[in-house]
């Protein structure tokens, strides 16, 4: 079959909820791939820590894959490559500071011999079948941020990946005003762009001017050990912490591994040449303690990561009553629960907090109202595609972008194939999307069988029943009652006495199919479960001698 002519868009993750991003770019046939990332789970999927795209959709047409293009190296648009690269088998394009963060993942996971990894020079170009992409500069919260320039027989697309406008960027160089607007000057026939912050009516903010705030709430703990924790990403925010150390005659350590392979990276590559040299915890926690500025991991909530074992009391980093802990990050949608708990133990041990509500310790990456308008009239596309957002984030996207003037606005939502040339655009199909669910080395549905049965367990307990029966099936000694988050501690000998009479009872009846029996004991066993507690828990029963 001839392929149809035309330009296809689809998001298979990011387009409807924050992380996850991939999208992916069709032409007469073939596909580009633009990131392919990861969110992280919450208490909704108990034993997960990472939630991955279903990328089923470009799976089925592999064949037609041209390459994987990333715009950084930030996890909700880089992590999800050790999982299917390999599989995939096409090329990833990325410059160099993100193709550092990649091979990491790729080695760790032992396939950075299966992938071709190729590098591409900060502003450079690649083609790719049909897709002719230039990487385009944009400032961000990590060094070599990227738009990527797509052009394609049916129109050239700005995809803008994660943005902001700093007039000061603490790394790297941004594309200037003018040659944005020539771009735009040439002709641009849609902007797919980061929806993060459209309802803030401020602009994000320079790094520049964080440093000023950090310094005064650094000087304000004197005498006492400052913590000072932020996205370990955030290579911008190192810099300026660095600076902060300088400012304030404190020397540097650096808690968290993440933090370390951000650090080895950005060296490696170019950046943070002039960051101070760092002292290991034993240094750190013998010098005065007015003399040492700490940066820690975990101001998410991270339950393993250096803050919360800091304020659990099992981290060699130790903070007493007086000390400072600076939040220098924004709180990410769904982990205000993990994020209040750390500052509850922080705040019994007296430990003083400061967020971005009480000083002006962080600035965005993304672009609030006023860069959006910016970049609409740098650009000027026919269309906008909102994308980086939960649904509410992309509809008011949609709208604002009309409201100031550009021509259409294309709502939609992950799975949507949608049609931007020729004609009109239109959504022409709809891709099967998902979440997988990274379970320890298994990746299988994040909704599936597994994971609703440890919901279940994890909602109503669990409780396991065994019966041996000898060669004329009659039950030998006692049935066995095994209990797990079942809540009778108090009276937990009278209850297996109760559940243990109700097997007898279903016993006593001579149920000769085996499964009906099976099922008749799981039945009376929560029962009693249901009586004395009001929960249905899980019931597993075995019969031995069956």
């Amino acid at each position: 079959m001839t392929p149809a002519k035309e330009l296809l868009f689809v998001a298979l993750g990011g387009s409807g909820e924050i992380g996850m991003n991939v999208n992916l770019y069709g032409c007469d046939g073939k596909w580009l791939m633009v990131d392919c990332g990861i969110t992280f789970a919450d208490p909704a999927y108990p034993g997960i820590d990472v939630i991955l795209p279903d990328l089923q959709f470009i799976e089925d047409r592999a064949d037609d894959l041209v390459g994987i293009v990333v715009t950084h190296g930030h996890e909700d648009h880089i992590g999800a490559l050790p999982y299917f690269a390999a599989d995939l088998g096409v090329p990833i394009f990325a410059t160099p500071f993100t193709a550092g963060l990649i091979r990491g993942k790729l080695e760790e996971e032992g396939i950075a011999d299966q992938v071709r990894l190729n590098l591409v020079d900060v502003g450079g170009k690649v083609s790719l079948g049909p897709f002719d992409v230039a990487f385009t500069p944009l400032a961000h919260s990590i060094p070599e941020g990227n738009a990527l320039l797509i052009e394609t027989p049916y129109g050239r697309v700005f995809h803008t990946g994660d943005w902001k406008i700093d007039d000061a960027p603490q790394l790297g160089e941004p594309s200037t005003v003018e040659e944005l607007t020539a771009i735009g000057d040439k002709g641009v026939l849609a902007l797919v762009c980061d929806s993060t912050n459209v309802f803030n009516s401020e602009r994000s903010g320079s790094e520049a001017d964080v440093r000023a705030g950090l310094d005064r709430a650094i000087v304000e703990a004197a005498g006492k050990r400052v913590l000072v924790t932020t996205f370990a990403s955030n290579a911008a925010r190192l810099q300026t912490l660095g600076q902060c150390a300088r400012d304030t005659g404190r020397k540097l350590c650096v808690a968290g591994r993440s933090l370390d392979r951000i650090l080895r990276v950005a060296k490696a590559t170019g950046y943070l040449r002039d960051f101070p040299e760092t002292v290991d915890f034993d240094t750190a926690m013998d010098l005065p303690r007015g003399e040492v500025l700490i940066i820690a991991t975990g101001g998410q909530g991270e339950p393993r990561a250096a803050l919360a074992r800091v304020a659990e009391g099992s981290h060699p980093i130790k903070l007493d009553a007086g000390d400072r802990v600076i939040f220098s990050s924004k709180q990410i949608p769904g982990n205000e629960t993990a994020i209040g708990a750390i500052m509850n133990r922080l705040a019994e041990k007296g430990i003083e907090m400061v967020t971005d509500r009480q000083a002006f310790v962080h600035v965005s990456g993304h672009p609030g109202r006023p860069e959006l308008i910016d970049m609409y009239r740098w650009i000027r596309p026919q269309m906008v595609v909102p994308v980086h957002g939960e649904a509410r984030h992309l509809a008011e996207h949609a709208r604002f972008a009309v409201a100031q003037g550009v021509p259409g606005a294309v709502h939609h939502r992950d799975g949507d194939i949608l049609r931007l040339a020729p004609g009109t655009p239109a959504r022409v199909g709809f891709a099967t999307v998902g979440r997988l669910a990274l379970d320890g080395d298994v990746i299988l549905p994040a909704d599936g069988g597994t994971i609703n049965e440890r919901r279940r367990i994890a909602a109503y307990g669990q409780m396991s029943v065994a019966v041996a029966l000898d060669r004329k099936r009659r039950v030998i000694g006692k049935p066995q009652v095994r209990l797990q988050g079942i809540p009778v501690e108090e009276d937990r000998e009278p209850f297996l006495a109760e559940v243990a009479d109700a097997v007898m009872a279903v016993m006593a009846k001579g149920e000769a199919d085996v499964e009906r029996l099976r099922e008749a004991l799981r039945l009376a066993s929560r029962r009693v479960a249901t009586k004395w507690t009001g929960k249905k828990p899980v019931v597993d029963v075995l019969i031995i001698g069956e």
